[in-house]
């Protein structure tokens, strides 16, 4: 199989903050969040792949600061290693505030997802080709 360059999979995904989102106290909802960690995963997987993906694992999620309604959240997913079948991919959320445009890092995810073949078997995947030393 052949090899793809890291770029070729990144995602960014932006989402405003709307009443729908939010908890008791007008936060961004950690279950949202974690569904919109998880669709920015899945993205990446599938580009890098352009297979069926699934999530095999949160591995990591760290809440540092809370994302107010109102605000934008800005995740962005990098695919970081890849087995077989199996691609760990880190999603990196960012929170913007419109009326002052500071941006300030909330969030940061590890996550695990395989490539299933059309028979819904895991199924192997391009190595990753990774572009500079970080």
């Amino acid at each position: 199989m052949t090899e793809k360059k890291q770029s070729a999979s990144l995602t960014e995904l932006i989402h405003m903050i709307l009443p729908s989102d939010t908890n008791a106290a007008g936060n961004l909802h950690g279950g949202v969040l974690l569904k919109l960690i998880d669709s920015t995963a899945a993205i990446v997987a599938m580009r890098h792949s352009r297979k069926n993906c699934v999530t095999v694992a949160i591995e990591n999620t760290k809440f540092l600061e809370p994302v107010f309604l109102g605000e934008l959240i800005i995740l962005n997913g990098k695919l970081i290693r890849t087995g077989n079948s199996s691609m760990n991919i880190e999603v990196t959320a960012s929170a913007e505030n419109l009326q002052t445009g500071k941006i300030r890092h909330t969030n940061t995810a590890l996550l695990t997802f395989v490539a299933l073949d059309e028979k819904g078997k895991t199924t192997t995947v391009p190595k990753l080709l990774l572009e500079t030393n970080d």
